[in-house]
């Protein structure tokens, strides 16, 4: 139980919320909400112990483990594995006394200490550390890289899994999904569904919070109140507090009345595909959402192009990839005005080389790109944030693209991104992550595109911005072309999915909930179905020529792999069985002296083969891994 009692949190002369009266019991899973600045991150210090409330007071039971998320990973050689096992802080005590009872001999302490292996689950320890960095976007064969092979983003994933991997009774989550695709994103989402401790989770991903949180503490004003429910019960009950606001009424009036005309005009339009129904849902809920972000500081819109040529660009037989590595084959789009496509598919599948290759940063390696002369396309992508002027204002940016324009006519459009009085006048240096992406995207949306091509563009943003970007875009006129592990986005402003995996880029004939279905059984057959595409019958028939072929060829690797995997169950469970003898004091008398001796043979016989078998597992995983690679090339 946390318990907090009249808190108030200052950092420095600013106050960030007081009068925070409210008790977190165990078990609840809680998301901290609020726009940036307000003081969530300094309310995970105070439970973290790295800051002291200056009013009120905090408690909570002794002795809880709390495990978050760290922000920086060292360039360590340790490898992946056995970094994310350091979560597990008791294992990593218990190896080690274990390591010295066996140097000094002592059976008895060797028997406690594996006693104490079991009743935590040491043994296993491996398996779900695989398992969390499998989850999280690694490969089997990545495991045994070490740590400072990989770039920041996959640390972080690193990081988070040895958060996860610690056996905590209260978890801190900041923004983790900033760093993951939506395959790791779904698979974090059913994980923090399972954990059995208190999770207290800040993100600014609506579908996440809504399917994880059953608490929301919401800050702002210098106020912090908690609501049962989840995020969309929060903004329900949030709603009906501002519309009791006139002023705040007849801007929600207005709100929701655009929002009803795009319904309209798309209702219209809809086919009966699942994408586009989806969609509609979606847009039917926004009534509510508007209701509770009538006070948001963002207000934007993306003028009409100036030109629609039909198509806008067009790729046709095209091979992508780097160098002599293809990870697509023969890709074929056709982009026109009103086109609405969202990106699916795997980490490394080839998504954001796609949307390199459709804005020009890169080259198809072979095939046909065709672009219409009017094409002025907006690319959006996290690097981009890099390429700003650190030393410059927002108003400079914004006048290197029209040197014409009025200093006020600037200054108001950057006033709808939240760039307001001497802010538009700061160097942009110390600005967050998030204030650094709502710059890139005001200087996109000046920019008049006719195509938009955005690779991951909520991440940073808080949830005001990512509602006020999704409702320009619902409007926009222009084709759009996303790829975001922020579903909502999705399901708000695309009504066409395309599927990049095994190679290909095809129509994905479904929704965002059948691409969850398709990921489950993706994982759980261990091969990679094609998705239902829209192809005819002889076409179809091909396909499942070629998958036949395909498993045929795999199904001895595949057997491979189970086989050590179940040897591997085996010898994990006699070693468990050991142990359980090896825990029984009597054992250690005079007289069964040569009982133990046996035992203790065992158990060093039962300890070789099971790491010989985890290594033939690993080893039977890669030329698994090897095998699908042959199979797509």
């Amino acid at each position: 139980m946390l318990n907090f009692k009249n808190i108030a949190i200052r950092r420095g002369n600013r106050l960030l919320f007081s009068k925070a009266s409210f008790i977190i019991h165990k078990g609840q899973k809680i998301g901290l909400t609020g726009a940036n600045g307000v003081g969530k991150s300094s309310f995970f210090a105070l439970l973290r112990g790295e800051l002291h409330s200056d009013e009120g007071e905090f408690s909570m039971p002794p002795n809880l483990e709390i495990a978050h998320v760290a922000q920086e990973t060292p360039a360590l050689d340790c490898t992946a594995i056995d970094y994310v096992l350091d979560g597990d802080r008791e294992l990593r005590q218990l190896q080690q006394q274990l390591a010295a009872a066996e140097q000094a001999q002592d059976g008895l302490k060797q028997a406690e200490l594996h006693g104490n292996l079991d009743h935590i689950g040491g043994y296993t320890a491996q398996a779900r550390a695989s398992r969390l960095l499998n989850g999280l976007g690694f490969s089997t064969a990545q495991e045994i890289h070490p740590v400072s092979s990989f770039s920041g983003g996959w640390r972080m994933r690193l990081n988070l899994a040895q958060a996860l991997m610690c056996r905590s009774d209260v978890l801190l989550l900041d923004e983790p999904t900033n760093h993951l695709d939506l395959d790791a994103v779904i698979w974090l989402q059913d994980w923090l569904g399972r954990y059995p401790g208190t999770l207290l989770l800040i993100s600014h991903d609506r579908d996440f919070l809504d399917a994880i949180t059953d608490h929301i503490v919401h800050i702002e004003q210098n106020n912090a109140e908690i609501y049962t429910g989840n995020y969309s019960d929060f903004e329900r009950m949030r709603a009906e507090k501002l519309s009791q606001q006139q002023s705040a009424f007849e801007k929600q009036q207005r709100e929701i009345a655009h929002i009803q005309s795009f319904v309209d005009r798309f209702k219209a339009k809809a086919s009966k595909a699942k994408q586009a129904q989806s969609r509609i849902k979606s847009l039917e809920r926004m009534e509510i959402i508007a209701q509770a972000h009538v006070d948001s500081p963002f207000n934007f819109r993306f003028p009409a192009p100036k030109k629609l040529p039909n198509p806008l660009l067009k790729i046709e037989d095209a091979d992508i990839g780097y160098g002599d590595k293809v990870v697509i084959k023969n890709a074929s789009l056709s982009i026109t005005p009103g086109d609405r496509i969202g990106l699916l598919g795997p980490n490394g599948a080839g998504k954001s080389s796609l949307i390199k290759v459709l804005s020009g940063q890169m080259r198809q390696l072979n095939g046909e790109l065709h672009s219409a002369e009017s094409l002025n396309i907006g690319y959006f992508a996290q690097h981009q944030l890099e390429q700003l002027r650190l030393d410059e204002s927002p108003l400079w940016h914004l006048q290197k693209l029209d040197k014409q324009a009025s200093e006020k006519d600037l200054r108001n459009f950057l006033g709808g991104f939240d760039f307001r009085g001497d802010k538009v006048n700061d160097p942009i240096g110390p600005f967050s992550g998030g204030e650094k992406a709502r710059l890139v995207l005001a200087l996109l949306v000046y920019q008049n595109p006719n195509l938009l091509l955005l690779d991951e563009p909520t991440n940073h943003l808080d949830l005001e911005m990512r509602h006020a970007l999704s409702v320009a875009l619902q409007e926009y006129e222009g084709a759009l072309v996303v790829v975001s592990h922020d579903r909502h986005l999705l399901r708000s402003v695309t009504d066409q999915l395309l599927l990049v995996a095994n190679g290909k880029l095809q129509v994905f004939d479904g929704d965002l909930d059948d691409y969850r279905l398709w990921l489950a059984e993706n994982k759980k057959t261990g091969d990679e179905p094609a998705p239902a595409a829209i192809a005819s019958p002889a076409v179809r028939k091909d396909e499942r020529k070629l998958e036949a072929k395909r498993r045929n060829t795999l199904k001895p690797f595949m057997d491979a792999v189970k086989k050590s995997e179940a040897l591997v169950d085996k010898l994990q469970q006699q070693q468990i069985e050991l142990e359980s003898k090896l825990a029984d004091p009597s054992l250690y008398q005079e007289e069964n002296k040569e009982s133990l001796k046996t035992l203790l043979a065992e158990k060093s016989r039962i300890d070789n083969a099971l790491h010989q078998a985890e290594d033939n597992w690993m080893v039977a995983e890669e030329n698994l891994q090897q095998a699908e690679k042959s199979c797509i090339n």
